[in-house]
């Protein structure tokens, strides 16, 4: 049998080195949540970040899971709200009326980072918050919204739809809906190659309370 050696500890400088390697949240709850908020509010802006487009979950008619991918278009760290838009003609409208807790999932590979929200999602229709959205919008994606027949339509052909031109700037505005998540929980972890790091955010309360769990 061949016989093992003991691996040697390393040096107090490289352990000192190996300790500021570690990113500054890495035992730190407070800088952990301002880490999962930058990432948020990065890809608002930045089309190319993992966060831009998480999964969102929700329960369909049957009371089955359903998850589909969003793009994140607003973040408010101030009111712990996220928001996405949606044709209101589709599943998730039904859905989120029917049972307005719903989850979404984030990961970005290369900040190791994954990061699950659960919250309460109300979807906002021809009101001031989604006539705000949709004047933010650029033209190009509000596109979708005078698309013909509604979207899921079974169809027997893929080119059996048509998007009406623009003849104003409201045209399709009477489908659209923003819809904002009031976060009530935010659960953060850290995929580190020196040991992960898990915690949970509590929103229920007002300011977030944290606490690590076991990764």
């Amino acid at each position: 049998m061949t016989a093992v050696t003991p691996r040697k500890s390393g040096t107090p400088q490289e352990s000192r080195a190996n300790v500021s390697e570690l990113p500054a949240f890495y035992n730190d709850l407070d800088a952990s949540l301002d880490e999962a908020w930058r990432l948020l509010e990065r890809s608002v802006d930045d089309r190319d970040a993992p966060f831009r487009t998480p999964t969102l979950a929700s329960i369909g008619r049957d009371g089955a899971p359903v998850a589909r991918t969003v793009v994140l278009r607003v973040t408010s760290r101030a009111d712990a709200v996220l928001q996405l838009h949606t044709d209101i003609r589709s599943e998730k409208i039904g859905e989120i009326r029917r049972e307005p807790r719903v989850s979404l999932h984030f990961y970005d590979p290369r900040a190791k980072v994954q990061l699950r929200v659960g919250g309460k999602a109300v979807a906002h229709i021809g009101d001031a918050v989604a006539l705000d959205a949709w004047t933010g919008s650029h033209p190009d994606s509000l596109a979708m919204y005078r698309i013909q027949p509604r979207p899921g339509t079974p169809l027997s052909r893929p080119d059996e739809t048509t998007i009406a031109s623009a003849r104003d700037p409201r045209d399709g505005f009477e489908n659209f809906a923003a819809v904002r998540i009031a976060i009530r929980q935010m659960e953060w972890l850290y995929l580190g190659a020196r040991g992960h790091r898990r915690a949970l955010f509590d929103f229920k309360t007002g300011d977030p309370l944290g606490r690590w769990l076991a990764p």
